[in-house]
């Protein structure tokens, strides 16, 4: 079975978004909580996730400001922009036409394999 990270490759970006479209957090936030969401099945390290951050700030998808948080420390929190709401829509539109693919493949697969027995 591939580790967490290997499921990420060319994903992250959409969980990123996908996660911000809930409400701002902060980046351990962001990766903690899709951790929750994938019943620990996926986890994005800290050399991942804020590279991504600043790539996706600096496109414009996110915005960051800085909060003082409950235990009084300053913390960066990131917010979907409507940019970025848009993108979010191309990206599953791009991820559903990739599992759909998928899916025909597997099927296919399944389908030959029960031919050649």
């Amino acid at each position: 079975m591939p580790k967490p990270a290997d499921l990420l490759q060319g994903t992250l970006d959409l969980l990123i978004l996908k996660t911000l479209a809930r409400e701002p957090l902060h980046g351990w936030g962001i990766g903690k909580r899709i951790q929750l969401l994938s019943n620990e099945e996926l986890s994005v390290g800290q050399g991942s996730l804020y590279p991504a951050l600043h790539r996706l700030e600096k496109q414009k998808w996110i915005s960051a400001s800085w909060k003082v948080s409950a235990n009084k420390q300053r913390t960066r929190v990131y917010k979907l922009t409507a940019a970025g709401r848009r993108q979010l829509v191309s990206e599953r539109t791009r991820w559903e036409r990739f599992v759909d693919a998928m899916k025909g493949v597997m099927a296919n697969v399944q389908n030959v394999q029960k031919v050649e027995s």
